[in-house]
């Protein structure tokens, strides 16, 4: 049974929407939300120029408004926001965290930002901005371990701070996610999913119709044609199938997408016994 957890928030600027100081009970860790026009500010968190590692979050401009994430290390945090401000565009938070004690090697920080690399792409809610994997270096089992304590608690801090980069898709945990959805229709379309808090997430190996009608909006090819060169979808012998879970914004984006036009997945996303999505929605 997990154990309850104190954690502490401090508005460094008065306000929800800038700087954000974030402390766990009895971690040695600490944690900095940033937001990206505030990082100019931060000469005065002389903390911010130790090693640590951090997360910059952003959104695509692309139809399904994608989730960007880029994840880093740096001997001194802020100098390599700072570079981040001029370089990079997609963000507009920076997650840091940084050890209390100074107690953070290169070789930590870098086993971190491995660990975190791997774990955000395995889940796949975000799409990595990172051109190279991060590479994981070799330390001790004593570092490891304690390495590893470090990253549980970073990934329940980026929770906290409403970050789901490390939530993954489907949860046992999750009483919406008993339930599995089904749409059978017309040019081999045969789609499983379930109901998210985020949206509606089609189920791997579900399979996308061959093809759209002709009225099939452009804003649903376009996301169609992004599954497909991104690999999410892919060619086999039962047809377009799904290689992961995918979460959609709405049951009817899911609907749309698997059927090949545009539908209402209130209505079209059904349980084995044929009760709709809306109906149980209802109970």
């Amino acid at each position: 049974m997990p154990f309850a957890k104190k954690i502490t928030l401090f508005l460094m600027d008065g306000s929800p929407e800038g700087r954000i100081s974030c402390e766990l009970s009895n971690w040695n860790g600490k944690a900095y939300r940033l937001p990206k026009s505030s990082i100019r500010e931060c000469s005065d968190r002389p903390e911010l120029d130790n090693p640590g590692v951090y997360i910059l979050f952003g959104r695509s401009d692309t139809v399904d408004n994608e989730g960007l994430a880029y994840i880093g290390e740096a001997d001194g945090i802020r100098k390599r926001l700072l570079q981040h401000v001029e370089q990079k565009d997609f963000w507009n938070d920076a997650i840091v965290f940084i050890s209390k004690d100074s107690n953070l090697n290169k070789a930590h920080i870098k086993y971190i930002e491995n660990s975190l690399y791997e774990a955000a792409r395995e889940i796949g809610r975000y799409q990595l901005e990172n051109s190279n994997t991060p590479t994981r270096p070799t330390i001790s089992e004593p570092d490891t371990a304690e390495m590893e304590e470090f990253i549980a608690q970073i990934k329940l801090l980026i929770g906290t701070l409403g970050y789901k980069i490390f939530e993954p898709l489907i949860s046992k945990k999750n009483p919406q996610q008993r339930e599995t959805f089904y749409i059978q229709a017309v040019r081999g379309a045969d789609g499983q999913g379930v109901k998210s808090a985020d949206g509606f997430i089609v189920l791997k190996n579900s399979i996308m119709a061959s093809s759209v009608i002709r009225s099939f909006t452009e804003k649903y090819q376009l996301l169609r044609d992004k599954l497909l060169t991104d690999k999410i979808v892919v060619p086999s012998e039962q047809g377009l199938r799904f290689t992961k879970d995918f979460l959609f914004s709405s049951p009817s984006t899911a609907a749309s997408i698997i059927m090949g036009r545009c539908a209402n997945g209130l209505s079209e996303w059904k349980t084995k016994d044929g009760r709709i999505l809306k109906a149980l929605d209802s109970e």
